[in-house]
């Protein structure tokens, strides 16, 4: 159990081994939408792949001498009735992921403020605030845009690949030429499109929270850069920052300019055409089956062009997942001590040989000792005074008392008892 100055009764156990272990435990919570969403994708494909059946049906219908109106209009009645179950599937697919999508972003939004509420003040006094907020907003709602529309899209273009392939197989399995031609390359460009995507999405969330951070900073501090006329200085910094977040940016469009899944499939779109109008001449095929495996193949344009941002969304989702969780899992000195000392305190502080410093628990070569060697004991309702000038270590020595900070050397006790035996909920109240 990791340290913690704060803690949850019912805290839920995510698993925090790695970002993608991390976001499946947060699905995990809400199993039945994701499956919901599954067969609700399943069923909008079948029913748009089944469309163009029944497109293709009707031509061969109108093409045939002495075609009845009746059959055609019970065809035409088929197509909008399984357009209804389209759009009705449709919207339980969306509504499914745009709740888990919602609700993970509140858990991991309340993760991470739980667990800030649990570090050190030493662990606080390190962090830049901007990146911070930077991971406490943007960063939570990059998970929210993975599920919703990044995972969607996914898994319903998954299901737009699946459906017709195999419908396209219940007419010839000859047919499958092209369109598994084109299976393969789409993976290999997908892949490769991914792999030049992820370092230059987790560079641009890592440069906006250094960016966020320095203007925090600046503008927190107005007063010191001014007395300092550091104007400049700060101005060129943040341009600085900026300039290289714009460069990222720019990398990001030009991976995405250069998406040749695009190429991929008007190439073997026209080569099912081809495929379909040789078989045709050949009398393997009505004119109905041919526009009918023409709009099955089709239907892979949808997953061949939605994938030029979906999957940027899921590598953005997991560039700020990993840096959340690079917060979540920093280990802080400090613990509640549940087990610890628990009584009413009458008052007695004793110093014995303390020594702090703000820098020397990093081991830095440059720390500065704060305090050094201090000794003294206040008895219960006695007035002591501390006095000294700015930056000699009164406050600190305050806040050692209620273990804000922790002494690096010595011992500081409170009724004759270490203060790090005491459970901080009772040194504290």
């Amino acid at each position: 159990m990791t340290k913690k100055e704060f803690r949850l009764e019912n805290e839920y156990p995510y698993n925090r081994t790695g970002p993608e272990r991390w976001i499946l435990s947060h699905l995990w919570r809400y199993a039945a939408f994701p499956l919901a969403a599954l067969g609700a994708a399943i069923i909008n494909n079948l029913c748009y792949s089944t469309i163009q059946i029944f497109i293709g049906r009707a031509f061969d219908l109108i093409t045939t001498p002495g075609w009845a109106p009746a059959a055609l209009l019970r065809l035409a009645l088929t197509v909008i009735g399984v357009a209804a179950g389209q759009g009705l599937s449709g919207l339980l697919r969306n509504y499914s992921v745009e709740f888990v999508a919602q609700r993970i972003e509140r858990d991991a939004r309340d993760e991470l403020y739980v667990s800030l509420l649990g570090k050190s003040q030493t662990f606080h006094g390190r962090q830049r605030i901007g990146d911070i907020m930077a991971r406490a907003t943007n960063d939570v709602r990059s998970l929210n845009l993975m599920f919703s529309p990044g995972l969607m899209l996914i898994t319903d273009s998954a299901m737009a690949v699946v459906v017709p392939f195999l419908l396209i197989a219940r007419m010839r399995l000859d047919l499958l030429l092209a369109p598994g031609i084109f299976l393969i390359l789409l993976t290999i460009t997908v892949y490769d499109y991914n792999r030049r995507l992820q370092p230059v999405s987790t560079g641009l969330r890592d440069q906006f929270g250094a960016m966020n951070a320095g203007l925090a900073e600046a503008i927190s501090g107005i007063e010191i850069v001014k007395a300092n006329v550091q104007e400049r200085y700060e101005w060129l910094k943040f341009t600085g920052d900026a300039r290289l977040f714009r460069d990222y940016f720019v990398r990001q469009g030009v991976i995405q300019a250069r998406y040749l899944p695009m190429l991929v499939f008007t190439l073997a779109w026209a080569g099912s055409f081809l495929h379909g109008l040789l078989l045709w001449r050949g009398g393997s095929l009505t004119l109905g089956e041919v526009i009918a495996y023409i709009g099955l193949v089709g239907t892979l344009r949808f997953p061949t062009f939605i994938s030029i941002f979906s999957f940027n969304l899921v590598q953005m989702g997991i560039a700020g997942a990993r840096r959340m969780l690079e917060t979540i899992n920093t280990e802080t000195e400090l613990d509640e001590n549940e087990g610890g000392v628990a009584r009413s305190i009458r008052g007695e502080v004793v110093f014995e040989h303390v020594c702090f410093g703000y820098d020397t628990a990093e081991n830095r070569e440059d720390a500065r000792v704060t305090l050094n060697d201090l000794n003294f004991t206040a008895r219960p309702g006695e007035t002591i005074a501390i006095v000294g000038q700015t930056g000699s270590g009164k406050t600190t020595l305050t806040r050692l008392i209620n273990r804000i900070f922790d002494a690096d050397r010595g011992r500081v006790l409170v009724d004759g008892v270490d203060v790090r035996y005491w459970s901080l909920e009772s040194l504290r109240s």
